[in-house]
């Protein structure tokens, strides 16, 4: 039995309420997919052998603003339609009575996720080039979506979003364990002067967490689906775009990634090739986009110290499943660590 997925009231839900999917004598089967540090999500196979997707918040230590199923499923609901591949939906619940929590179930989309440096290896050498590419492809298609157009103009909110995102990971870093933050604080008054300083960014939907880790790319290298939609926002398109570089690492760096990732492994573009085509695919130009990521990637660097210390602290606090670290966490201080110090290196 999957406590976090208790498969009995799941069925039961789904032959109440979801006919599409195929209820059975059994209960329906629950795997997990992945989870940890934030939602978690498992593969449902039906009595027909269809697959879908569950997505649902973790089960220790929820921030109040955190882990917004309903949130997630209105951005995918939202982009469904559009030139933006995201997992067909299927259906919301919104009852925590079901499983525990609210939920909501996706159509199954086969592919790669490419998580790590290993992964990396997993594409042919003549698909990386074009798993590089487009994903910046997708990612340009995503900023070009109107956020009313499509039913999301009630999620917008005033103010800048470089600025709100900086007060609140500053609020929620100083709410975490992490017994020396001087790095983070100074990095974080350095990113608040050079903010203010950047001209008016135009309002998209921005992903928040976009990188290869959280896509599905075919063995040709394209974008198959793109997953993990936790912290989308209405915001900055520059801010998605920092994220992304500062987590592509390649061959060589001076300066680990935020995240290693499968452009760590020769073949993939370079970080240049990106920033590129993204102008190419947005209409910017080149030459101001160039000045300004600097900050934007400071910030994406900043931000993962940041979550950073939110791991750590669940870590610390026991909730992670049982999984104790063997050096007390020391490995995970001194990345987020590292990362704010880049951050402010890049600053000055």
């Amino acid at each position: 039995m999957n406590d976090a997925v208790p498969p009995g009231p799941l069925t039961d839900w789904l032959r109440r309420e979801v006919p599409q999917v195929a209820v059975g004598g059994v209960p329906v089967a629950v795997e997990p997919i992945s989870g940890g540090h934030s939602n978690l999500t498992y593969c449902i196979t039906d009595a027909a052998g269809g697959r879908f997707a569950l997505r649902r918040p973790p089960t220790g230590m929820v921030l109040a603003t955190a882990h917004d199923m309903g949130r997630e499923w209105r951005f995918i609901s939202a982009l469904a339609p559009t030139a933006v591949p995201v997992p067909p939906p299927v259906a919301f619940c919104p009852d925590p009575d079901v499983i525990g929590a609210p939920f909501y179930l996706t159509e199954f989309v086969d592919g790669e996720v490419l998580g790590d440096e290993a992964s990396g290896h997993r594409l042919a050498p003549a698909a990386r080039p074009t798993a590089g590419l487009d994903l910046v492809d997708v990612l340009a298609d995503l900023h070009a979506v109107d956020p009313d157009a499509v039913g999301l103009a009630d999620l917008r909110r005033p103010g800048r979003y470089l600025e709100r995102q900086l007060r609140r990971w500053h609020r929620q870093v100083h709410e975490s364990t992490v017994p020396d933050l001087s790095a983070v604080d100074a990095a974080h008054a350095r990113l608040v002067e050079r903010a203010a300083d950047l001209p008016p960014s135009r309002d998209c939907i921005a992903h928040g967490d976009f990188r290869p880790g959280n896509l599905s790319v075919g063995p040709d290298g394209r974008v198959r689906a793109v997953f993990d939609w936790e912290l989308a926002a209405i915001g900055d398109p520059l801010a998605d775009l920092g994220w992304l570089l500062a987590s592509w690492g390649r061959p060589g760096d001076e300066v680990p990634p935020t995240i290693p990732g499968p452009s760590l492994v020769e073949g993939y573009p370079g970080r240049s090739d990106l920033v590129a085509r993204y102008a190419e695919r947005s209409g910017r130009d080149l030459a101001a986009l160039q000045d300004e990521l600097d900050v934007y990637v400071a910030f994406a660097r900043w931000r993962s110290a940041c979550i950073g210390a939110g791991v750590y602290t669940r870590y610390a606090g026991g909730v992670m499943g049982g999984r104790a670290e063997a050096d007390g966490g020391a490995a995970r201080l001194a990345s987020l660590h590292a990362q704010a110090e880049a951050a402010l290196a890049a600053l000055l």
